[in-house]
Formats: structure tokens, C-alpha cells, sequence
């Protein structure tokens, strides 16, 4: 059994202002997009250029946390919203949703093709294996703040959270930092490594985030004021995810149907 370390949620404090670590796993993120797009774009016949990248990543923060923020609080807690709209605007409290981040993204990466004459999926293709860097690092920092804990369990390597209880739980935020951070970058970049046709890695991310975030939702605490939506263990994460294996599934068919796009 292990004991949640009592980390501060805040790294640095310079008089009045306080810099957290939740805010800085973001910045971690952004930071590895930049560096990993930058070497990608500087493969020869990429298409892409270095200062492209730095454009791109632009969109894409305004995306994740727009999107994430906004997410969160329609997904999740929209009644505490209508209750307190200021709550949008405290983002260092925790609270954001990947999968509004997602929407987030596919909507900047969609202005930032029309911007540059790309279409969606030649602008996702080449953003996707990135993504899994930034996820990670987040799920880092839900681990610092002490949110998104799992269910109770009896594995030696249940952790005790004890501004929940004394019961060893899943740290399920720390499953979700291996799967959607490490393991799905691996997987994203090797296969993304090669030439794929149109819409594939786009596919595979979707498709492979999915089935992750399925899994670990059987053993993550569902939120307190939603918990179990149907049959005693489905979950709004379920809800989301399933979605976008199915859609993931559909990419990678159509990709791999139409081989002739480049």
C-alpha cells in the first residue's frame, strides 16, 4: 500500500503571484510540441517548416485550454457554473476536460488548415503524435492536485489518498499518464514514422485514446455529483470515449480505403 505524497500544488510563489504545477505541466506540453513538431517539420519532404510549428502551437494552446476549460464545465459541472460563472475562469483549481480540449483543437487545427491551405487532416495527421506529451504532463498535474483518484482496491499498489480516506484506492491518474501520455506517444510516433495515407494517424490516435481511457474509467472514481449514469458502471467518461473509438475505427478504414491520398 502507498501513501499519496503531500505535494504543493504550488511550485514557485514570488510574492504575490503563485505559479503551480498544474499550470506548468501545460507549459511542459507546449513546450514538447514545439520541440518534437520542430524536428518533424525539418524532415526532408515534410511539408512543414520550423516557424509553421510555432503558428500551430498557438492554435493549439488557444484550443486546449479554451476548449478544456469550457468542456470541463459543460460535461461536468455545469450546474456549479450556472451557480458560480467565475468558476470558468479558475483554471489553476483544476478542472479540465480532455475531450473538450479535443473539440477545442479540432477547431483551431481546422482555422489554422484555412490559414495555411491545408486540409483538417493533413494539419491532425501531423499534430497527433505530439498530442500524447501534453496529456501526460496534464495527468501529472491532476496526480499533484489531488483529483481524478480511483475506486478502492486491494492491489499492493493501491494508494491512500487521505483527504478522501483511508481506503487504498487506483491512482488513476497515474494510469492515464503511462496510457494516454508515454505509451500512446510511443505508439503515434513509430507509426507515424513511416508515410501513411491520409486520415491514418489521425485514426490511430482517436481509436487508441479511446480504448485507454475506456479501460481506466472502470477503476476511476466517477465525479461525486454525476456518478454512474447507467447499469451500476457507465460513466460519463464511457460516454465520451466510446465515441471516439467507433470514430477512430471509422478513419482508419477510410484511410486504408483510399490509399491514393498522400
Amino acid at each position: 500500500m502507498l501513501t499519496y505524497p503531500d505535494i504543493d500544488p504550488v511550485a514557485i510563489s514570488l510574492g504575490p503571484v503563485a505559479v503551480h504545477w498544474y499550470g506548468l505541466m501545460y507549459l511542459i506540453g507546449f513546450v514538447a510540441v514545439w520541440w518534437l513538431g520542430g524536428i518533424r517539420a525539418r524532415k526532408p519532404g515534410s511539408g512543414w517548416t520550423p516557424e509553421e510549428i510555432s503558428d500551430l502551437l498557438f492554435y493549439g494552446a488557444l484550443g486546449v485550454i479554451l476548449g478544456g476549460r469550457i468542456g470541463y464545465v459543460i460535461f461536468y459541472n455545469f450546474n456549479l457554473f450556472i451557480a458560480d460563472p467565475l468558476m470558468l475562469l479558475r483554471i489553476w483549481q483544476g478542472g479540465m476536460s480532455f475531450h473538450g480540449g479535443m473539440l477545442g483543437v479540432f477547431v483551431a487545427m481546422w482555422l489554422f488548415g484555412r490559414k495555411t491551405g491545408r486540409t483538417f487532416f493533413q494539419v491532425t495527421d501531423f499534430m497527433a503524435p505530439f498530442v500524447p506529451i501534453g496529456l501526460g504532463a496534464g495527468r501529472l498535474g491532476n496526480f499533484i492536485n489531488g483529483e481524478l483518484w480511483g475506486r478502492p482496491t486491494d492491489l499492493p499498489w493501491g494508494m491512500v489518498f487521505p483527504f478522501v480516506d483511508q481506503q487504498p484506492r487506483h491512482p488513476s491518474m497515474l494510469y492515464e499518464a503511462l496510457l494516454e501520455g508515454l505509451v500512446l506517444f510511443i505508439i503515434l510516433w513509430v507509426f507515424s514514422a513511416r508515410p501513411r495515407p491520409l486520415r491514418a494517424v489521425s485514426g490511430m490516435f482517436m481509436l487508441c485514446y479511446g480504448i485507454f481511457r475506456f479501460g481506466v474509467e472502470f477503476v476511476r472514481q466517477p465525479d461525486a455529483h454525476l456518478g454512474f449514469l447507467a447499469f451500476g458502471w457507465v460513466t460519463m467518461g464511457h460516454l465520451l470515449s466510446a465515441p471516439m473509438i467507433l470514430f477512430g475505427i471509422y478513419l482508419l478504414v477510410r484511410a486504408y480505403s483510399k490509399r491514393g491520398e498522400a
